[in-house]
């Protein structure tokens, strides 16, 4: 391992969560030669059978838990389990994640169903955030994926997204839901959107 390598090492371990790559360039004052070297040390070691894996996602590094040792993670921390993505909120997830921004009623068009539990619970898990509104009549929300969604998934760059079957698999393959969770989900008839009760005081920008 370099200096480089280490003294990157230390300032992810440190941060806790995600530091972009360009702020890191920018402090040790480093070439992008020199880091992308140091980068591949650590990406080749924070990899595989690892306890600790190196995430890259929207040009950002950090830190996170080897996914393959959640349960050995779990016996022993023993943290609050996360709600489960139902079937219905990931071929949400999936829909917005390819069409971002996009609204919950051209969802709803998608899927021919009433999406609004599966748009606030993706929204409260921090996968999937409000953007602004479509400048269109009534205004309504924008909606589009975090970098949440992709340090979950494992996804670099929404860039990198593949065709949509592949990706709802995936999605439904690394999700830690251990149980099916029954929704039903109502046929769509609202055509009106307001600011649900979960976006109440929030500062909602207009897309144009």
């Amino acid at each position: 391992m370099s200096l480089l390598s280490n003294k990157i090492e230390a300032v992810l371990f440190v941060s806790g969560k995600a530091v972009e790559e360009k702020f890191i360039k920018e402090k040790l004052e480093v070439s992008d030669k020199d880091f992308a070297d140091a980068e591949k040390e650590l990406l080749d070691k924070y990899s595989g059978d690892s306890g600790i894996h190196l995430l890259r996602f929207n040009k950002k590094l950090q830190f996170a838990t080897n996914p393959n040792y959640a349960k050995e993670v779990e016996a022993v921390l023993n943290p609050i389990k996360e709600k489960e993505l139902t079937n219905a909120m990931l071929e949400t997830l999936a829909i917005i994640a390819y069409k971002q921004p996009v609204t919950r009623i051209e969802v709803e068009e998608i899927r021919s169903v009433d999406c609004t539990y599966s748009v606030q619970n993706l929204v409260r898990l921090g996968l999937v955030e409000c953007v602004g509104r479509k400048d269109t009549i009534g205004k309504p929300l924008l909606f589009a994926t975090t970098d949440e969604f992709l340090k979950r998934f494992s996804i670099s760059d929404v860039s990198d997204l593949p065709d949509y079957e592949t990706l709802l698999d995936k999605l439904q393959q690394i999700t830690t839901s251990t149980t099916s969770v029954s929704v039903v989900e109502k046929p769509m008839f609202d055509k009106v959107e307001e600011v649900p009760d979960f976006l109440v005081g929030e500062d909602v920008k207009k897309v144009e």
